[in-house]
């Protein structure tokens, strides 16, 4: 339903220029316009959020708790969803603005990764899709970062988003809650964000906290003249929500990340039971039954104990009571079979933090040891599980046991999950664990960023796909037409010229979109792997040298991502890629077959145009350790290739799109589990294979400048020798550099027969339709939630 016409839309949006800034349309600034259209769009759209909020309250619903919601721009997506994104773009044209202008306006940097970026989708879906499905976080002020290269280096300054304005929040004093730690007392001051379901089925919620001084500014201290005193308060408040992930290389910063999760936690926690409270007053025993509350990773497990301690402290229960309705109450959703993220806290800094919730934290140890003991577990079994074992208190533990149910969120996740790194506890709780494939909302990911692609798909299955993706498997029924080819061969072409303008812009460099388009844009670890991919330009760079690839395919590597600020490797990565690209880009022999571009501060907004004109994905993770991926899912649903492992949500699009569509390589997880306990990368691989071993030994024969920093070392002795936590080649890249690079080229000489490799991507795009976050979200809401 519409409620707006474009006559009515537009007057909305200069009677709020008129009254807050005295301008009109046609004089505007992109961040007036942007205000002015946000506050017409919410004016528009808030008694259907209140209807919405209203109906959902009267029946079970779903809180999704999460560190990271990495929603992008709002405004088009809004604009999308709400029905009136034609309409503004024509208001603006008809008084000689372009909404394009609208491009200046940050993106909310609310999250890093694909973690994040799951979290939104998941609410897109529910509110497309009537599922009453809110969220809760934190409104970072800065968020991650905002990354620049200089030199080939990553730096880091922080990203004021808000800079702007949040015209798109709802500040709700009303349900302001305290969290208390040890020493420290804070407001948690929540902003309410509208979550714009497809064509207005529904608007939900996204609820953040900001943190806030319980005192404020203590003008006494001011006025004797202790001007740092007199915002003490203000500053260590501000602190708890200023950066996503402060960097805890130090006991001071993973102090400040265990605020962090505690604050949002607890204030969430606190929001449900006052919502509660107030249908059923002091009558807990229909909590369970109204609520499920969803754990995205394991950032907001302390909640479990923070129910419990409010059920027992303020509602008079003993531990068991709270215990079962907490259990009953909470999923865990894992994203991860890497150690280091399976989140561990030392007792001592816990302790002194979290005093209270530690007490709580030993209660639930304590009958979980109980509960083993009663099912014949040994005490070698016990320990395994323990949560509190020695020094150390296991967050990954307690949300399995605390909870109803786990997820994994691929089906080979799961799989790893279930016999390998969770199977102590999938031994006794079989029931328990449950597979949830990742997905992606298809209309920010297809919709709002391929408009050209969305109405060929309309004009060939009609409408209907946004909400229902499984329909594109209508699509397959074209795949011989030329005609249909040819005109998707065009679109991809359209948005590669789009996106050379805009890396003409904003990366002054030029591209041709007669080249091929590879591209990988992910968070920056060694797992995923794009170190190896920088390895593999570097074996094709040296092999036309020595007129080895005749007639290759003119290729350009396109590279995105953000290195966490103390990982030191991953910005040892990045110099080296931008290292490679300035040699590549300027030998008079290679400068006109390849190319190599990193873009900067990649985002939302940045992915909404690599994306649509990508001709290869790159998902090449170590088998078994990227859990799902979602980025491998947007770049299908737009019509590349997936060039990858055998990992993650690979396999499932694999399955979905046929391998003659996929260029998978590399060794498998059962392949890596046998060579693992023997693998010698330096005698087997190095030594042995001289193209291996040009390739690697650029680290260290001053092909490559890396500043004196020594990080090239680093990352080769990581390769050749290992280190004290880890063994060499603790990736294996070495393993899989052959066979990867053979697939590589195998990709770019089939890309030379355009109308056989559309055909291939074409196909990627008629099997996408399992991966929309619609089933995703369906499948949580049917059989974890049971909504």
């Amino acid at each position: 339903m519409i409620d707006l016409n474009k006559t009515e839309f537009a007057a909305k949006i200069n009677e709020f220029l008129l009254v807050d800034s005295r301008t009109d349309i046609a004089h505007a600034s992109a961040r007036q316009l942007h205000n002015a259209i946000a506050r017409a769009v919410m004016t528009d759209v808030t008694p259907l959020w209140n209807e919405t909020e209203s109906r959902h309250n009267e029946h079970r619903r779903a809180y999704y708790l999460s560190a990271e919601f990495l929603m992008g721009r709002a405004v088009y997506n809004n604009l999308y969803c709400a029905g009136l994104l034609d309409e503004a773009k024509q208001i603006l044209s008809e008084n000689g603005a372009d909404i394009n202008v609208l491009e200046d306006i940050e993106d909310a940097s609310l999250g890093n990764g694909g973690l994040g970026r799951l979290a939104a989708c998941f609410l897109d879906s529910a509110a497309s899709c009537d599922i009453p499905l809110n969220g809760y976080g934190i409104r970072y002020k800065y968020g991650l970062f905002k990354q620049t290269i200089q030199n080939g280096f990553q730096c880091e300054e922080a990203d004021p988003w808000l800079d702007f304005g949040d015209p798109w929040s709802v500040r709700a004093d009303e349900d302001t809650v305290l969290v208390e730690f040890a020493g420290q007392t804070v407001k948690a001051v929540p902003y309410d964000m509208p979550i714009i379901g497809f064509k207005r089925r529904a608007v939900n919620t996204l609820r953040l906290w900001q943190a806030e001084s319980v005192t404020g500014f203590d003008f006494k201290k001011f006025d004797d003249q202790d001007y740092a005193g007199a915002s003490e308060s203000m500053i260590d408040a501000d602190a708890i929500n200023d950066v996503l992930y402060p960097n805890d290389n130090t006991e001071k910063g993973r102090r400040l990340r265990l605020k962090q999760q505690y604050f949002f936690s607890s204030a969430s926690i606190q929001d449900i039971v006052r919502r509660y409270k107030k249908r059923y007053g002091d009558d807990f025993s229909h909590f369970a039954e109204c609520y499920a509350v969803q754990l995205n990773d394991t950032h907001p497990t302390v909640a479990i104990p923070e129910l419990i301690r409010i059920l027992m402290f303020k509602e008079s229960m003993s531990f068991t009571q709270a215990f079962d309705i907490a259990q009953k109450t909470f999923n865990y959703t894992n994203h991860t079979v890497l150690g280091e993220a399976l989140e561990k806290w030392s007792i001592p800094l816990f302790k002194s933090v979290l005093p209270t919730i530690y007490e709580i934290i030993v209660l639930i140890d304590s009958h979980l040891n109980k509960y083993l003991t009663s099912i014949g577990q040994t005490e070698e079994q016990k320990k395994s599980k323990a949560i509190i074992d020695g020094s150390v208190i296991h967050m990954a533990k307690m949300a399995i046991f605390a909870s109803s149910h786990t997820n994994g969120v691929a089906a080979l996740h799961t799989e790893i999950l279930k016999n390998d790194v969770l199977r102590d506890w999938y031994e006794i709780f079989p029931d328990r664990f449950q597979n949830k494939t990742n997905g992606i909302t298809p209309r920010r990911w297809l919709g709002l960023c391929d408009p050209e692609l969305a109405e060929l798909i309309t004009e060939k299955i009609g409408e209907g796909w946004e909400t229902d993706l499984d329909r594109l498997s209508e699509l397959k029924k074209f795949v011989d037409d030329p005609a249909v080819i040819d005109r998707f061969n065009r679109i991809k072409y359209e948005k590669k010229v789009q996106l050379c303008r805009y890396l003409k812009e904003h990366e002054g460099v030029d591209v041709s979109p007669d080249w091929c388009f590879d591209i990988q844009v992910k968070r920056l670890h060694e797992y995923k792997r794009q170190l190896l991919n920088a390895f593999s330009i570097m074996d094709i760079y040296f092999r036309i040298k020595e007129n080895k690839l005749p007639d290759l395919q003119p290729t350009c590597f396109i590279f995105g991502a953000k290195a966490a600020p103390a990982y030191r490797r991953a910005k040892g990565i990045i110099k080296y890629i931008n290292e490679v690209a300035k040699l590549v880009n300027n030998d008079p022999d290679t400068k006109d077959k390849i190319k190599v571009v990193f873009v900067q501060n990649y985002n939302v907004s940045y992915a909404e145009k690599l994306i649509p004109a990508a001709d290869i994905s790159e998902q090449i993770s170590t088998a078994g350790l990227e859990a799902s991926g979602t980025g491998n899912m947007k770049f299908m649903l737009n019509g590349a290739v997936t060039l990858g492992t055998y990992d993650g949500a690979n396999v499932e699009i694999v399955e979905e799109a046929g391998w003659e569509n996929e260029y998978i390589f590399g060794a498998r997880v059962e392949e890596l589990e046998q060579v693992r306990p023997t693998y010698n990368p330096r005698e087997k691989i190095y030594y042995k294979d001289e193209r291996v071993k040009r390739v690697v030994n650029t680290l260290v024969d001053a092909t490559f400048n890396d500043g004196d920093t020594g990080m090239f070392g680093e990352l080769f002795n990581a390769l050749i020798n290992g280190c004290s936590w880890h063994k060499p080649d603790n990736y294996f890249l070495l393993t899989d550099l052959q066979g990867y690079v053979d697939t590589k080229l195998r990709a770019l000489y089939d890309y030379k027969n355009r109308s056989v490799f559309g055909k291939k991507c074409w196909m990627n795009i008629a099997s996408a339709g399992k991966f929309s976050s619609d089933r995703t979200v369906r499948q949580y809401a049917e059989e974890l939630w049971q909504l």
